[in-house]
């Protein structure tokens, strides 16, 4: 069931008016009791000390008869005021005690008293009057019932309980109206944010106008559509780079069968074509398995079947496996520095081959390629120099991109396909690390880095290897790097 934000609201401010007003009408209350038995208890003081004074005026017993009508004179028809007067000598006594159970003290010397089958209390006070003459030391009771003061107090509350009610509904249904009101922005911003399409992939929430609450919503919402429109832009960039690098190797099957049945060939010309037909087929292939590893670095996968080996020896390694290229493109490689690390050799072999690979491609003859390992901030830099025209920061930028490349139009285009600086970005982020080219003094670098800090990971599936390069027919591998 959907929650609404403004009926939440509306009974949040209803539940906190209800504290509200109920912590107000009780504290009212109270200081409605408290003055009522205040002026109850003043009353009741006066009324004794009058009491005390006649009392104190009587000292025999002639003169007692006296302050007996005096007493019976103070107390009101309504019976509301009673005197009692407890004394040693039965002579000396008037009225009859207050019978009851004590409920509670409303004063140093004032306590309620409920007589037995009343719904109300009764406020008592008493007072020793000293001896004087033949009249000994007697004690003055004074009570008051409180009948008048409880009723007042009950209407009160009564009335106190329904204004707290009536306020509670009344901010209720003013908060519906506000929240609404409140709300509005919201609501426009969800009907525009409804209006989104992906044929108008540009259009954004307008945020200038917004609370600042919502505002910082309304910008987070355009980020996250700016990030998913560069996204969907990557997406159609490589779908149309996809589709462009798989149909030269299909047009090329294509014409080359098509050339092949228009006419009886023999089997030695039958052979070439199939020779042909299987490298396109080779490298149809190397770029499907390509693709499927960028895919799943995509996905965040990391590393596994880790080992801790010396980058040096799998650099050494690799140059041993590109030592034809190497020596048939007349360079020399110089090894400076080592490092230790936990790293996948496969993935990590596939990589320092594309960045020799890149080299190879982009150097003269007799030039020196450089390879640097070096620990940088707990990580591991590999890095390939070789001399070469400047690089622009705009290549610089997108060097690593799928399927980008500096010479759209080289003698080897049809060999490359754009993925190999593209693998190793992936293997270094697959390593923690990341990559980086520079451009100096007429020395381009490329390389990357994988964390310093690592172990083996056991039970986890291995990564899907891109496959190694193969030798092609001039001595260079097949596939190759941007």
């Amino acid at each position: 069931m959907k929650r609404s934000i403004s009926l939440r609201l509306c009974a949040m401010f209803a539940a906190v008016s209800l504290v509200v007003f109920t912590l107000t009408g009780t504290g009212l209350f109270l200081l409605m009791q408290g003055q009522l038995f205040n002026e109850l208890r003043e009353t009741l003081d006066t009324r004794a000390r009058i009491a005390s004074l006649i009392v104190s005026h009587a000292p025999d017993v002639k003169k007692w008869a006296f302050v007996q009508e005096k007493l019976r004179d103070l107390s009101p028809a309504d019976s509301r005021m009673h005197y009692y007067v407890d004394s040693p000598d039965p002579r000396f006594r008037f009225g009859a005690p207050v019978a009851g159970t004590v409920t509670g003290d409303v004063g140093p010397n004032h306590q309620l008293v409920r007589p037995p089958g009343c719904n109300y209390d009764v406020i008592v006070t008493s007072i020793v009057v000293p001896a004087s003459g033949e009249r000994p030391e007697v004690k003055l009771t004074v009570s008051s019932d409180c009948v008048r003061t409880e009723g007042m107090l009950r209407r009160f509350g009564i009335a106190l309980g329904v204004l707290i009610a009536l306020s509670t509904i009344a901010v209720a249904l003013l908060s519906r109206a506000v929240t609404r009101f409140g709300l509005a922005p919201l609501t426009r911003l969800s009907r525009e944010a409804a209006q989104l399409s992906p044929s108008n992939r540009r259009q954004r929430l307008h945020s200038g106008e917004l609370p600042e609450e919502l505002h910082e919503l309304a910008t987070s919402f355009n980020g996250a559509l700016e990030r998913l429109d560069k996204a969907y832009e990557r997406l159609e960039s490589f779908n149309a780079d996809v589709a462009h690098e798989l149909r030269t190797p299909v047009s090329i099957l294509i014409g080359q069968t098509q050339v092949a049945l228009t006419r009886d060939r023999s089997v030695e010309q039958l052979q070439q074509t199939l020779q042909s037909n299987l490298e396109e087929f080779e490298r149809l292939r190397v770029i499907v398995n390509d693709m499927l590893f960028l895919s799943r670095s995509d996905r965040g996968e990391r590393a596994t079947e880790l080992a801790e080996v010396s980058l040096r020896c799998e650099v050494e390694r690799m140059l041993e496996f590109l030592d034809m290229p190497l020596e048939e493109a007349q360079l020399r490689v110089e090894v400076q520095g080592d490092a230790r690390a936990w790293v996948n050799t496969s993935l990590i072999g596939r990589a320092v081959s594309n960045l020799f690979v890149n080299a190879i491609q982009h150097s003269s003859p007799g030039m020196l390629l450089q390879v640097t390992i070096a620990p940088q901030d707990g990580h591991v830099e590999i890095a390939v120099s070789n001399p070469g025209e400047p690089l622009d920061p705009d290549v610089r930028e997108h060097i690593f991109d799928r399927f980008y490349r500096i010479q759209e139009a080289r003698s080897n285009s049809h060999e490359n396909h754009g993925l190999g600086l593209s693998i190793v970005k992936a293997v270094a982020e697959m390593h923690g690390g990341t990559v980086f080219v520079r451009s100096a003094n007429g020395i381009n670098t490329f390389g990357f880095s994988v964390s310093a800090q690592g172990g083996p990971s056991p039970g986890a599936s291995a990564p899907v290897v891109p496959e190694p390069p193969r030798q092609g027919r001039a001595g260079l591998p097949m596939h190759v790097s941007s």
